[in-house]
């Protein structure tokens, strides 16, 4: 969480600089909205993709070791091994640290926000 902190707090200080020198004074409080916007945005979506993804592997594994698509030991069976393999950090790890990101940025532009003015 340090670097996209880090990342958020300098580019808001540089573009502030640069906004005094070219005559745009807002111009670093609108780079770190703009910032903030996006990755607000972006990370909704990938936490939704990564969140539901993850869970359909899970369930795609629960589904074949019920007998279905040749039950366990099929091929099927091995290749939603993998699934899950995957699908289960998906889940638990990624989907909700990218609310963690979400959250920290926010707080850090708002904390931050009359450095930026």
């Amino acid at each position: 969480m340090i670097k996209p902190g880090a990342l958020a707090i300098l580019s808001g200080i540089i573009f502030r600089i640069l906004g005094h020198a070219t005559g745009q004074p807002l111009l670093g409080a609108k780079v770190v909205a703009s910032m903030l916007m996006f990755a607000t945005v972006t990370g909704i979506l990938m936490a939704l993709f990564l969140n539901t993804s993850g869970g359909a592997w899970d369930n795609a594994k629960k589904y074949i070791e019920t007998g279905a698509l040749g039950g366990k030991g099929s091929e099927a069976h091995k290749a939603a091994i993998t699934g899950d393999t995957v699908g289960d950090p998906f889940k638990d790890t990624a989907g909700p640290s990218i609310h963690v990101l979400i959250k920290m940025l926010a707080t850090i532009t708002l904390v931050m926000a009359p450095i930026f003015l």
